[in-house]
C-alpha cells in the first residue's frame, strides 16, 4: 500500500503553535507536506489572490510559506508544490473556535474547503480557547486536539468519504480526560455583538474596529455551539454546495414579467452531492 500523502495548512501562519503541534501528531500517518501562510490570515474566508503575484519560500524539505491567504496556500500546494495529489487536506489547529456561521469567515475552514473543491478528502480542526485569555496560546494547549485530529484523519484515510465534504472539527480546551465524548453536529448560529468601535488616530482622524464579543449560543438541537458548551468534541460535515433545497418551492413561486417559468428537474428533496469532473475520488 502506498504511503498516504497529507497536505497541511492553516490560517494562523506557518509558525503558529497550532499547526506545529498538529504536524507532529500527523507525521506518523504518512508523507506530510506543510504549505501555509507566512503570517496570520484569520477571517480571510475563501479569498484568493488573483490580482497580485505570490511569493513562495521553502523552509524545510516539505515545508513552504506563502505570502497569501489560506486558499492561496492550499492552491499552491495542490498545483505547484506537491509532486502528486494528496490523500487528505488538513487545516488547523486554529487558535479559537469555528462554530456556526463562523465558518463563512474562517480561513481555517476555507483552506480545507479548497481541498474539497478539487475533490480531496478534507478536515478542519479548531481549538475552542476561551474568549478572554491571560496570555498567548502554548503548544501544550493544542496537544489534546492534535491527538484527536490525528485519530480522525486516520479514520478518514481508511475509508471512502462523501465528495466535496469538509469535516469541521471543534475541540474544547482542556485535557482529554475532561471531554465528555465526540458528537455529530450541525452548524449552529454564533451570535456576535454587532459593534463598531470608533477611535481616532494621532491626527484626529477616525478609524474603526468591527466585531464584538459572543453573546451566547443558539438553542438549535445538536448544534456545534451547544455541543461545545456541553463539553463535547464536535464533528460537522459541511459542503461547498450552498444550494438550499428547502427554498425550492418558495423560489418557484416568484415571477418576473415577460419571462415564462421553465420547469426544473430539481425536485424538493435533498440533492446528491456534485462530483468534481477531474477528481472523482471517494
Amino acid at each position: 500500500m502506498a504511503t498516504p500523502r497529507i497536505l497541511l495548512s492553516n490560517d494562523d501562519g506557518i509558525m503558529a503553535p497550532g499547526i506545529r503541534t498538529l504536524a507532529a501528531a500527523l507525521e506518523g500517518l504518512g508523507e506530510l507536506w506543510l504549505v501555509a501562510p507566512d503570517r496570520e490570515q484569520s477571517a480571510t474566508s475563501h479569498s484568493i489572490s488573483l490580482h497580485r503575484p505570490l511569493r513562495l519560500r521553502q523552509l524545510a524539505e516539505r515545508e513552504f510559506a506563502v505570502d497569501g491567504t489560506p486558499t492561496d496556500s492550499v492552491y499552491m500546494g495542490l498545483h505547484h508544490v506537491m509532486p502528486g495529489p494528496p490523500d487528505v487536506v488538513v487545516s488547523g489547529i486554529n487558535d479559537g473556535p469555528n462554530l456556526g456561521n463562523d465558518v463563512l469567515y474562517s480561513g481555517t475552514v476555507s483552506a480545507a474547503m479548497e481541498g474539497a473543491l478539487f475533490g480531496y478528502k478534507a478536515v478542519a480542526i479548531s481549538l475552542c480557547l476561551p474568549e478572554v485569555r491571560t496570555g498567548p496560546s502554548l503548544p501544550s494547549d493544542f496537544e489534546p486536539a492534535a491527538q484527536i485530529a490525528a485519530e480522525l484523519v486516520a479514520g478518514v484515510l481508511a475509508r471512502p468519504m462523501p465528495r466535496g465534504v469538509v469535516l469541521n472539527v471543534n475541540v474544547p480546551r482542556g485535557p482529554r480526560t475532561s471531554l465528555k465524548g465526540i458528537k455529530l453536529t450541525r452548524l449552529g448560529y454564533t451570535d456576535w455583538a454587532d459593534a463598531v468601535d470608533v477611535r481616532k488616530d494621532p491626527r484626529g482622524k477616525p478609524y474603526y474596529w468591527i466585531g464584538g464579543a459572543r453573546t451566547g449560543h443558539d438553542a438549535i438541537a445538536d448544534s456545534d455551539n451547544n455541543a461545545i458548551a456541553a463539553g463535547y468534541v464536535t464533528v460537522t460535515p459541511i459542503h461547498y454546495d450552498l444550494t438550499d433545497y428547502r427554498s425550492f418551492a418558495f423560489t418557484r413561486e416568484l415571477e418576473v414579467s415577460g419571462l415564462a417559468r421553465v420547469a426544473d428537474a430539481l425536485g424538493d428533496a435533498p440533492l446528491a452531492h456534485p462530483v468534481h469532473p477531474r477528481h472523482p475520488r471517494g
